[in-house]
């Protein structure tokens, strides 16, 4: 494997302690409303309402707090940093880290990991499958029949900005941005590297797919995955999903599962593409992977050997949503015009980025179009989810 290229010379990392910021407000008001929307979401008895009282002060007005010694992933989260933050304030600390570590005691709250009769629920699922079983969602999927009469060509593209546009779904991001899903998305992209990535699919090699949230993304994720797969674009298709709940809506196994049978339970072409989708998971052309640094407080430029080496041997890596897209570049307050092959320098292979814009980080543009987003809209174009990008390190 070649020597992995030096990382340009890093940007501050944001942390979430500037009032006002985006951070300092996912962390002071969203942290909380997705306590609430927790709590109410399931029957939990005293234990577990207890613990959620307890998340709710320490998040906002406490400090971060060590794991306990006997649970599993004590020295997971040992090399993740949690002596080196443990007793400082959840504003004052990274904000990767910060909102990783929020979701992983969010975990513990609810039993997740324990052994009583909690283990292994997801506290989000019923918000996954309202959104599953949507109205919104058959819309989606009955325009699949209309799809059918385009040109091939037609067909790609709008399945690729399915895909893209699909990431404004994210649960997390509504719950801080009420009129997000009926504000409209702009038709502009603030990076369009798309002829560059499909030039990149050639037929050959497999397919790294770091999916973000489930859902209605994950489900134009699946779709774009099986025209690629059915037009010989690639041999074959690694899911890459989150071990364990996280960040609201991230996709895990059971949500991949969960949106075939939405497909396949579908009418019309949907259906098609369900059926497809379940072949090849059968053959072994599509596979699903939950490595454990999927939930990881790190950028990926931190990845494990492994996982490095199984990405290095990628044709392609496509890399999904803001959460990732913030890992892949390092959570900094990077210029906007630094290159995103230089923010990229360090992650192993091929590899694309495919985000709606909802946080602050942001590569790869060019100085006019910078200025004119600024002068637009001031600095509400980052979070906004109204703008998106398509960038491509080859």
């Amino acid at each position: 494997m070649p020597d992995t290229p030096p990382a340009p010379t890093p940007a501050p990392v944001i942390l979430g302690n500037e009032p006002g910021s985006f951070p300092h407000s996912v962390l002071a008001e969203r942290h909380p409303a997705i306590i609430r929307q927790v709590r109410e979401a399931f029957p939990y008895g005293p234990e577990q309402h207890r613990a959620l009282d307890e998340l709710l002060v320490s998040c906002t007005e406490g400090v971060v707090e060590p794991l306990p010694a006997d649970v599993h992933d004590r020295d997971r989260w040992k090399t993740w940093g949690i002596d080196r933050y443990a007793g400082r304030s959840w504003f004052d600390v990274p904000w990767l880290w910060s909102e990783s570590y929020f979701y992983r005691r969010l975990l513990d709250a609810v039993g997740h990991f324990g052994t009583g009769p909690w283990q292994g629920i997801d506290p989000f699922r019923p918000f996954k499958l309202a959104e599953l079983d949507s109205r919104e969602t058959d819309e989606e999927l009955a325009a699949l029949d209309d799809l059918a009469e385009r040109s091939e060509d037609e067909q790609a593209a709008a399945l690729l900005h399915g895909s893209l546009w699909g990431n404004r779904a994210d649960l997390g991001f509504r719950l801080s941005d009420a009129d997000a899903e009926d504000r409209a998305a702009v038709p502009g992209l603030v990076a369009d590297d798309s002829d560059t990535l499909w030039s990149s699919f050639t037929g050959e090699g497999t397919l790294c797919l770091i999916a973000d949230n489930a859902g209605r993304e994950l489900i134009p994720d699946l779709l774009l995955t099986a025209h690629l797969l059915a037009h010989g674009l690639i041999e074959r298709a690694v899911l890459h999903v989150k071990p364990y709940p996280y960040y609201v809506s991230d996709a895990t196994t059971a949500d991949v599962v969960d949106a075939l049978r939405r497909l396949t339970n579908a009418p019309g072409r949907a259906a098609e593409y369900g059926r497809r989708l379940w072949s090849a998971m059968a053959d072994g052309r599509l596979t699903v992977r939950a490595h454990s640094f999927s939930c990881a407080p790190l950028p990926y430029a931190d990845m494990p050997d492994d996982l490095r080496a199984e990405l290095a041997g990628a044709a392609l890596t496509v890399v999904k949503g803001d959460l990732n897209y913030r890992r892949l570049v390092g959570d900094r307050t990077w210029p906007p015009t630094t290159p995103f092959a230089d923010a990229t320098a360090r992650f192993p292979g091929r590899v694309a980025a495919l985000r709606t814009l909802k946080s602050d980080v942001i590569t790869g543009l060019d100085a006019d179009t910078e200025a004119a987003l600024v002068a637009a809209e001031g600095q509400r174009w980052r979070t906004g989810g109204t703008h998106a990008l398509i960038q491509v390190r080859r």
